[in-house]
């Protein structure tokens, strides 16, 4: 990430909750060599505090507000607490989880439920294997996503909504984009057995052949397929997901398809792809943030180190382990990129994209910028599409 100034870096990393030493390791990533006692300073003259300069209560109340009438509403305390720190408001833990039993008791009633036993899982550090997996409980309304996470670090490498995750080259597109963001391909990649993942396997095969400097009979072949329960931490992560964002989007999108506004057509699935797929990509876009900027505790059954994805990601020498990221020529990525779909539109059918933004200028519609307002557009689109079709 581009980070213009000292000021707005630490503003950036401060308001995602990192401490102070973090901080100053993450600033050394960007080039600035700071000590904690300079960083105290910094933190000072810009105003930046965690136990003082309180935000006020009406903003605290309207943003948990917002938030209970969201996916947010699948968030326990210190996930909201950690949004709100995200938000710019100055808040202690405990306030946040008083006013959650206040403002949403059936919420917090219904999130009290006994932990799932997880299964063992041994990793030797960032980019020793990826998890590459597709979620299909939003794919009967028409939005597909395709995810990715270190099985080391469990930071999320992408988390992409589209019209498909069963195109090989939509896939690989995302693959790609990766790559390039980290220069560099993992050591291993494992999948489930779905043809979507050929294009990945054919790419991730071919930068191993062209960069590959040693040879060790323990060493991981550079693709893996498998069942599903083999790709745990991918497979797991999905009930995390579920849990926090995509259980929202199912209980609205089955409450329109109830009152008779979806019926499953490929109409309908393009004009909700329309609607809602911004909405829906900017909510895994903030579940991203909050994921590998959060600390994730110690597991007596577990083999990975507790801490914060990013840190664990970034800084494995402080763990004892290494990063087995391989680093690809640009021109060996530009060769593959023409095997590979870019999705620049949300709708699977240009026609329809392209008759939704006419009916919608009409209309006098904007983008909408929250869930009610994709409902009242989707329901307006849907009406208007149908009648000029009998």
């Amino acid at each position: 990430m581009e980070l213009s100034d000292l000021d707005t870096a630490i503003k950036y990393y401060f308001h995602l909750g990192f401490r102070q030493y973090e901080i100053c390791l993450f600033l050394f990533l960007h080039n600035w060599s700071i000590s904690l006692t300079t960083l105290k300073r910094h933190l000072k003259r810009l105003n930046l505090f965690r136990r003082k300069s309180y935000s006020t209560f009406e903003d605290i109340v309207a943003f948990l507000n917002n938030q209970i009438f969201s996916s947010g509403r699948l968030h326990g305390y210190k996930w909201v607490h950690r949004r709100c720190i995200q938000a710019g408001l100055n808040v202690k833990q405990k306030d946040v989880s008083d006013l959650l039993n206040i403002m949403d008791p059936v919420g917090v009633l219904t999130r009290k439920r006994r932990r799932l036993q997880r299964r063992k899982y041994w990793n030797k550090g960032p980019n020793y294997i990826w998890h590459v997996d597709g979620y299909d409980k939003l794919k009967p309304f028409g939005i597909c996503i395709s995810g990715c996470i270190d099985g080391f670090s469990r930071k999320i490498m992408w988390l992409k909504a589209g019209y498909t995750n069963n195109d090989p080259r939509v896939i690989g597109g995302y693959y790609i984009n990766t790559v390039k963001e980290w220069n560099g391909f993992p050591r291993t990649i494992r999948t489930d057995m779905g043809t979507e993942n050929g294009n990945i396997q054919h790419i991730q095969k071919y930068f191993d052949e062209v960069t590959v400097t040693y040879q060790t009979n323990s060493r991981l072949p550079p693709f893996l397929y498998g069942s599903s329960h083999t790709n745990q931490r991918i497979e797991s992560w999905w009930s995390i997901l579920r849990k926090h964002n995509s259980q929202f989007w199912i209980n609205l999108f089955s409450e329109l398809r109830n009152d008779g506004l979806f019926n499953g057509t490929f109409l309908d699935k393009s004009i909700v792809q329309y609607c809602f797929m911004d909405l829906i990509q900017n909510e895994l876009n903030t579940i991203v943030l909050e994921w590998n900027s959060h600390y994730i505790r110690k597991n007596k059954n577990g083999t990975c180190p507790p801490g914060r994805p990013d840190l664990l990601y970034n800084f494995p020498e402080v763990y004892n382990c290494e990063n087995y990221i391989t680093e690809i020529n640009s021109l060996h990525v530009q060769n593959c990129e023409d095997e590979c779909i870019f999705l620049n539109s949300p709708c699977a059918d240009e026609d329809v994209f392209n008759l939704c933004q006419i009916i919608a200028f009409e209309m006098n519609h904007n983008k909408p910028s929250d869930v009610f307002e994709a409902i009242t557009l989707y329901t307006n689109l849907r009406n208007q599409i149908l009648s000029l079709l009998l």
